[in-house]
């Protein structure tokens, strides 16, 4: 074999075939693209969208932590929920969030692609977070993609309800149970709850990269003292929820005391544990405490 390489794998192979790398593909250099130093978004786009990460997001960092009051659950989980659970890369099904709205502008079934293939569109991705059609919520009676919207009890698609939950300016929470983010390291596993509006996770532990991905984004994981859980505390799902973190702010691995609507009040653990997750936490996430790094 390495006589054979040796006598056919030439130099001159090399140069002749790199010496026309950028003219010998003519419909792609006959592409037109946008000039400047700004990305061009065009709003047609199914597969690349301006994601809204930094909406709303001030010059100066935030010195007291936002408020989490009377939050509705969107999602009651028990152990183990993955984040492919969380945020699927597979086949878009064609009777999920994503496909409806991917119809909507003209697209066939037969050119859904995958989650995987459209991550680079935060419409389609945020349609397709708790879209796994095993997802088991303890809030329905099946395995599939869907919730209560707790304040009129009606079942929807999981989206649908975090939508709703955004349109009527009420936040949302989850609760989960042990190794909650287990499996392959995801991004959109937190880009997806953050955009859903989810401000705050209580599980009983966390996949360790995970947890860092939600603190990532913003998101703020709770940890249940141990031997505690959503069950021993009879916990449905369908409470509110309020947070005190006993003042204005949120420190390392503080206690933080949840109350929910039926007057049970429970104690957590926050899982910020060290003082620079503490700094991407207050600044709403790692993008924004890296622009404002920048800034």
């Amino acid at each position: 074999m390495e006589t054979v390489a040796n006598q056919v794998v030439k130099p001159e192979l090399f140069a002749d075939f790199y010496s026309n790398t950028l003219t010998r593909n003519q419909r792609w250099n006959d592409l037109q693209a946008p000039q400047g130093t700004l990305f061009a978004w065009t709003e047609d786009s199914t597969y690349i969208h301006l994601p809204p990460f930094f909406t709303g997001m001030t010059r100066d960092v935030p010195d007291t932590v936002a408020p989490i009051k009377d939050a509705h659950c969107l999602l009651l989980f028990g152990d183990s929920i993955t984040t492919d659970h969380i945020s699927p890369a597979g086949n878009i099904a064609k009777t999920s969030s994503a496909a409806k709205w991917l119809t909507e502008r003209g697209v066939a079934p037969a050119d859904f692609n995958s989650y995987g293939a459209r991550r680079g569109n935060d419409l389609v991705m945020t349609r397709g977070t708790f879209a796994n059609i095993r997802l088991v919520n303890k809030l329905v009676d099946k395995p599939g993609p869907n919730t209560i919207h707790v304040p009129s009890g009606e079942q929807m698609a999981v989206f649908e309800a975090a939508a709703r939950y955004q349109q009527e300016g009420k936040q949302v929470i989850i609760l989960a149970g042990k190794e909650y983010g287990s499996g392959s390291s995801r991004d959109w596993a937190a880009k997806g709850p953050y955009l859903q509006g989810v401000k705050a996770v209580i599980a009983q532990s966390y996949e360790r990269i995970h947890r860092s991905n939600l603190i990532g984004m913003g998101v703020l994981p709770l940890e249940f003292m141990p031997g505690e859980s959503a069950e021993t505390h009879g916990l449905t799902g369908h409470e509110t929820f309020t947070f005190d973190f006993g003042g204005e702010t949120v420190n390392v691995q503080q206690q933080v005391t949840v109350t929910s609507s039926t007057g049970k009040t429970f104690t957590t653990k926050c899982r910020l544990d060290t003082a620079p997750e503490r700094a991407y936490y207050l600044n709403g996430g790692i993008l924004r405490y890296v622009l404002r790094k920048l800034l």
